[in-house]
């Protein structure tokens, strides 16, 4: 695995639709992003072999969950508004908070990349012990 942010740029660019939180990041953040991008994975899946293109698509999700205005609902802001221009809502699903579970946002273009790469299907959802 040769990460690079060059590579992800590239891939970013030609594979993702929704790439303007990447794209706006400075090159420290990308490769901090790649690299969390890369171990979470890694310790999620550690019998599969991980691809580059399963990184960047993780990456670019990860620079959406923690921009500027999502980060606010990291910290545990709910809500907040503008001088009357824009108000926005935070909802709980974006929410890692501090030492949170970044596999939640793992996308599922990513599980499918790896599972190509390893001849597995691989799911978000899973099987759960209930008691009735």
């Amino acid at each position: 695995m040769a990460l690079s942010i060059t590579k992800a740029d590239a891939y970013i660019a030609a594979n993702c639709i929704d790439i303007e939180d990447w794209t706006d990041a400075d090159d420290a953040k990308k490769q901090r992003t790649l690299n969390v991008a890369s171990r979470t994975l890694a310790g999620k899946y550690p019998k599969y072999t991980i691809s580059d293109a399963a990184v960047y698509e993780f990456a670019n999700v990860l620079t959406t969950v923690f921009n500027d205005t999502n980060r606010l609902a990291q910290q545990g802001v709910t809500s907040f508004a503008l001088s009357g221009t824009a108000s926005f809502n935070f909802k709980d699903a974006l929410v890692a908070g501090p030492g949170g579970d970044l596999t939640k946002f793992i996308p599922q273009s990513a599980l499918d990349i790896i599972g190509a790469e390893n001849g597995v299907k691989l799911a978000r959802k899973s099987a759960k012990w209930t008691v009735l």
